[in-house]
């Protein structure tokens, strides 16, 4: 009975113990002084540490909310980033969990193959993929605008969602220079659902477009890739 007691306080002794996070302290942080909203408050790699998910982004914090670190946790045995693995995941995971219907959705061909993109009309790569996807068939691809660059930017995708036909205005806007021209005669208040993509994006950590989603393969790019690359990731599955 000694020898086990001893084992029991040596193991208490040695080994690091959690210490319970203080979530109230956690949130008056983040929440109260920084106004950032948390998704999540889980243990890290590191006893005494927490891990934050604030807008979309990974924070570190200590169990009484006194330091917190903004950057990315590698570990030094293997020099693997564990917050970017992070991020891929939770970002995958809310993917798969889309609004659709604040989307842009156009259709080609049959439309069996599924992508998603968010863009900015004033984004040069962007209407360069739009090009690319032109030489793309089969596909439903569904595009949510996040007006970044310039308040023009937010002008256009305004008139692009109030367009009689979202789909031909945003294309022949990309692909031709047509500017869009909100359909009169009928009620649109574009704002929310642009409000809505944006703080999507944002949780999404998409700082930039176009940014593309693939859901049958769950491939993440971040930028621009040719019709070929597309068509590859489109007929990839997960498994």
């Amino acid at each position: 009975m000694k020898i086990k007691a001893l084992a029991l306080l040596f193991v208490s002794l040695v080994l690091p113990a959690y210490v319970q996070a203080d979530d109230n302290a956690i949130r008056a942080l983040f929440e109260g002084k920084l106004g950032s909203k948390i998704e999540q408050i889980n243990k890290s790699p590191i006893a005494g540490l927490y891990e934050v998910v604030v807008d979309g982004q990974f924070m570190y914090v200590d169990e009484k909310a006194n330091y917190f670190i903004a950057g990315s946790l590698v570990d030094a045995r293997t020099m693997k980033n564990v917050t970017a693995d992070k991020k891929v995941a939770l970002a995958e995971k809310k993917l798969g969990q889309l609004p659709y219907d604040q989307a842009v959705k156009l259709i080609r061909g049959n439309g069996k193959n599924v992508m998603v993109t968010f863009e900015d009309p004033n984004c040069g790569y962007c209407k360069k993929l739009a090009k690319e996807l032109k030489q793309v068939n089969d596909v439903t691809i569904y595009t949510f605008m996040i007006p970044i660059l310039s308040e023009d930017s937010a002008s256009k995708s305004k008139a692009i969602w109030c367009a009689a036909d979202r789909a031909k205005t945003w294309s022949d806007w990309m692909t031709n220079g047509v500017l869009p021209v909100a359909a009169t005669g009928r009620k649109c208040d574009a704002g929310p659902v642009l409000d809505k993509n944006l703080k999507l994006s944002q949780s999404l950590g998409i700082r930039g477009t176009p940014f593309i989603f693939f859901p049958a393969s769950k491939q993440q790019v971040g930028g621009f890739i040719p019709a070929a690359e597309i068509e590859k990731a489109l007929t990839k599955s997960d498994g």
